[in-house]
């Protein structure tokens, strides 16, 4: 595999050369996974003005933080097929892996920090975090000068920071886009350097210091093109189901996300009356996602069903909703914005160990917005999931209004706009 014409042969990159089959990392078609992008090129929009963009874009921690990265990548990929865009963040990563997969260049720095809710006030390493901090900010300052890049940009997590503190430094223009309607620690502080910060919400800017005010755009969340795209519900279902998707009139297919790790709580209020609501409802199906650690478990204690499927991550996410009648999750910000955008009702239930308790504020958020069934944790047993649901699915005037409200909210055109916004910065600068 060669290494990319616009940078050294020196640069460090993730996953090995040596290792890793070219297609992975540096092929122009993309391959599913849980964040992958299905990259379609549209060459006639390419114009002079923007042909040959350099952009860094740094991501990292969590699928929210990558997903939104992709997002932008993607579509400036689109805008100029001739881009040059290298993301970069941290060795044995969920950015590591799921990155290259999408078919961006990806390259890393020393990892900072342990403290996965608070990287930059991380007691327990005192001594060692200042170092590696630095170490960390070096190297990507040496990235940025080999690259040159016109603007990077950072979607939060770990690695942003010394990437976007390195373009300070080097002084490059520096973007952020934060998911949540609580900014994260790290684009907090970013907040105070960068030239613009993208925002989801309103309220995510009165969260944000006062005197960044002004430098905020509200576009919403980025989301991936792939999850747009797949518009065959039956197809979706027989992709999981296969011949029984056709089998049954009027089917119902109830999509469980419990994010990549799981849910435990989730798993169990599933696990306790999955059989019996399929044995009372011969026209609904699950997919469910138990999450990677749970799944074992899962899988020894669920029976066997042709209306169940049972997965520890569902890589291929945009046919899991285009199945989906409804989505039962999590309340992170990029789900909560994918649930609008694809327009499926929902139940959501927030993590109650989520930092700042965001993910509540993003339930509460969707229930008055879009009319999400909202059940915190202590809420859930069996006998509340299996009402919402059978409430839901049961009334299709409820599921019709909040379809049509979750639309209504949607902001579809996030990515395209925060990338148009990016290419004005770049333009403005150029001049």
């Amino acid at each position: 595999m060669a290494i990319p014409s616009f940078l050294s042969p020196n640069l460090h990159f993730y996953p090995s050369t040596k290792l890793v089959p070219s297609r992975l990392t540096l092929s122009s078609s993309s391959f599913v996974c849980c964040l992958s992008v299905d990259r379609q090129i549209n060459h006639s929009s390419v114009s002079n003005e923007t042909s040959g963009l350099r952009v860094v874009i740094s991501a990292g921690g969590t699928a929210g933080h990558i997903s939104s990265a992709l997002a932008i990548g993607d579509e400036l990929k689109s805008a100029d097929p001739l881009a040059r865009i290298l993301f970069i963040g941290f060795p044995n990563s969920m950015e590591s892996t799921t990155v290259p997969s999408a078919g961006f260049d990806f390259s890393t720095i020393s990892t900072v920090g342990s403290s996965s809710s608070r990287p930059f006030l991380c007691f327990t390493s005192f001594l060692k975090f200042p170092l590696r901090l630095i170490q960390s900010t070096f190297e990507s300052y040496k990235i940025l000068r080999e690259l040159k890049p016109q603007i990077v940009i950072g979607t939060g997590g770990h690695a942003s920071f010394p990437v976007c503190f390195a373009a300070v430094i080097s002084r490059t223009k520096f973007v952020i886009q934060e998911q949540d309607s609580i900014p994260g620690t790290t684009n907090w502080i970013l907040s105070f350097f960068a030239d613009t910060i993208f925002a989801p919400f309103n309220c995510t800017v009165t969260n944000l210091p006062k005197r960044v005010a002004a430098k905020c755009v509200v576009y919403g969340n980025p989301i991936r093109q792939t999850l747009r795209r797949y518009s065959s519900k039956g197809a979706a279902r027989v992709s999981f189901f296969g011949q029984w998707a056709g089998a049954v009139s009027e089917p119902k297919v109830v999509l469980l996300l419990g994010g990549s790790l799981g849910a435990n709580a989730i798993n169990i209020a599933l696990l306790n009356c999955y059989s019996q609501l399929l044995s009372e409802h011969e026209n609904w199906f699950f997919v469910w996602q138990t999450g990677v650690e749970a799944f074992d478990e899962m899988d020894s204690l669920v029976r066997s069903h042709p209306r169940l499927f049972l997965s520890p991550f569902l890589r291929s996410i945009g046919v899991a909703y285009a199945a989906a009648d409804l989505v039962i999750s999590r309340a992170g910000a990029m789900t909560c914005s994918e649930i609008m955008a694809l327009g499926k009702p929902s139940i959501l239930i927030p993590s109650p160990h989520s930092d700042e308790g965001d993910q509540v504020r993003n339930a509460s958020l969707m229930a008055d917005i879009v009319g999400s069934k909202l059940i915190t944790e202590e809420e859930l047993d069996t006998i509340t999931l299996r009402a919402a649901m059978e409430d839901i699915l049961g009334n299709e005037e409820l599921m019709m209004e909040m379809s049509e409200r979750a639309f209504k909210a949607a902001k579809a055109d996030a990515a395209s706009d925060v990338a148009k916004h990016i290419i004005s910065i770049i333009k403005s600068k150029d001049k």
